[in-house]
């Protein structure tokens, strides 16, 4: 039987995670169980998390930003794979069957991402949102021994491009990332939210990110001479 747990980093969610939850549970493949991470909240996200009627494992830290808070739900995963979601999106019902199913078929492969399609908050996903590829913390199923070897998920200035930098340093350790042609996830197009429209604050952390990675192979590269 596979077993896998799913970590759920969240801030000021107390709009969207009831749902968030109960498509996790709603899995044609039920996951072994499911780690909250409320990151310092000031609203009712605990309260709306737990009138979900969904069980899971609540921890709560001091604000930190989502890296830190994915970070300390992969300490307390106690099984073989990480499945991950921001507390406003939403998985299909076949997500983690089709993700597991494309590990067997690829056991090389760390960890299995998939298409995501965008709704508004509020409105029904009517089918007709953008869709792309979601190399993001939302369509992400892991092994859990790759999760603890590549380390932190490290917040950036502006807490925006956590997943770009650790998806970077996946792939520079050697680590193949495969991606399923096929929605399965659906991100939810929140006003205020971490990833809502430009911002030039949030949005110097992909700048930060591109510079770590150059750093890094700069070194490498010193390294190799």
């Amino acid at each position: 039987m596979t077993y896998y747990s799913v970590v759920i980093p969240a801030y000021n969610a107390a709009r969207t995670i009831a749902e968030t939850l109960r498509s996790v549970v709603a899995q044609s493949l039920a996951p072994a169980e499911i780690i909250v991470v409320d990151d310092g909240s000031t609203d009712e996200t605990e309260l709306a998390a737990r009138q979900s009627g969904v069980e899971f494992i609540y921890i709560r830290q001091d604000n930190a930003g989502p890296g830190s808070a994915t970070t300390r739900g992969f300490a307390h995963c106690a099984h073989p794979h990480i499945a991950t979601v921001d507390a406003d999106d939403l998985w299909l019902p076949e997500k983690i069957e089709r993700q597991f199913r494309r590990l067997e078929e690829m056991p090389q492969l760390a960890a299995v991402f998939t298409l995501w399609r965008t709704f508004r908050h509020g409105e029904p996903d009517d089918g007709k949102g953008t869709v792309g590829p979601g190399w993001s913390r939302t369509t992400m199923l892991v092994r859990r021994d790759v999760a603890l070897a590549v380390g932190p998920v490290i917040d950036p200035p502006g807490n925006r491009g956590d997943m770009v930098d650790w998806l970077g340093r996946a792939r520079e350790d050697g680590h193949q990332l495969g991606m399923i042609d096929e929605v399965l996830s659906l991100r939810r197009i929140l006003p205020g939210s971490m990833s809502y429209g430009r911002d030039p604050d949030r949005d110097r952390g992909y700048l930060e990110v591109a510079r770590m990675a150059m750093l890094r192979r700069k070194l490498k590269n010193a390294g190799q001479g």
